[in-house]
């Protein structure tokens, strides 16, 4: 049976380790000062309770975490991958750099471990068979198809550790920006008595872009605070000519993010605007 660890048990990382169960594998977690939710879903997942020795002795260990975390959680591991006889390689998923994935490799390679670069582009794994795409780099990318033999979609793409991070920093800037910049135009016709013109002309001479904000803005105020990070490590990436687009970006979502902890008054901005009332 294939052995797969999985830090932490928030929406992407139960959902895959969910798809991984039900496609046979035995799944392994740290709920070590998790939260009672993190470990309902980690119940619900099949996930198992294991220490750092157990994680390290995985087939392949799944660091799926705020991009924040990374580099944090590799350190923690390192002392039982230096350990073990077998240890795990090391999958980092998170919407980090690709300078920041290289940080983490150092960690894990000199702990004597297998250091393969990932990116996850698409939402959870869903119950209908949905699944989203774990894109993986590096000499040892290959490691990380055994997933595939358990219901999760991985694809190598071409290039050395950094490349699919990259990858995933490159999509969510295009994907994740627009969000930010479609949402806060709205938020400003509102303010400025325009939404119900703004919407008009964008059903009139941008319906498709009017159907893809309809689809990806709702979700994104509960999501807001996630996406914070994420663009601070885009910024990261893009360089000089950019950083201070995502940046501004970042902070537009911790602005977001603040108001869903409170009045909510975005979200049902949004919502209003995009249901045309």
């Amino acid at each position: 049976m294939t052995v797969v660890a999985i830090v932490a048990q928030g929406a992407m990382g139960a959902g895959m380790a969910r798809r991984l169960t039900d496609g046979g594998a035995r799944v392994l977690t740290s709920l070590a000062g998790r939260s009672p939710a993190s470990r309902r879903r980690a119940a619900a997942a099949g996930m198992e309770d294991a220490g750092p020795e157990a994680l390290a002795a995985a087939d392949i260990f799944l660091s799926v975490l705020p991009p924040a975390e990374a580099l944090a959680t590799a350190q923690w591991l390192a002392p039982a991958l230096r350990a073990a006889g077998r240890p795990a390689a090391y999958a980092d998923c998170n919407a980090i750099s690709p300078e920041t994935a290289r940080q983490v490799a150092g960690c894990i390679e000199a702990a004597g471990a297998a250091f393969v670069d990932g990116g996850i582009i698409g939402g959870p794994p869903r119950p209908d068979g949905y699944t989203p795409v774990l894109y993986v780099s590096g000499p040892e990318a290959a490691r990380a198809l055994v997933l595939r033999d358990h219901g999760l979609e991985v694809q190598v793409t071409p290039g050395p550790v950094g490349a699919a991070s990259a990858l995933k920093m490159s999509y969510a800037g295009i994907t994740k920006g627009l969000v930010a910049l479609g949402a806060a135009m709205m938020l400003a016709a509102g303010r400025g008595g325009a939404a119900e013109g703004l919407r008009a002309e964008l059903a009139r001479s941008q319906p498709q872009l009017l159907a893809w904000f309809q689809r990806m803005v709702p979700p994104m105020p509960d999501k807001a605070y996630r996406w914070v990070g994420e663009m601070e490590e885009i910024a990261g990436f893009t360089g000089p000519e950019a950083a201070g687009i995502y940046q501004a970006i970042g902070q537009f979502y911790a602005g977001v993010a603040a108001d869903q902890a409170g009045p909510g008054e975005a979200a049902a901005s949004l919502a209003a605007f995009l249901k045309g009332g």
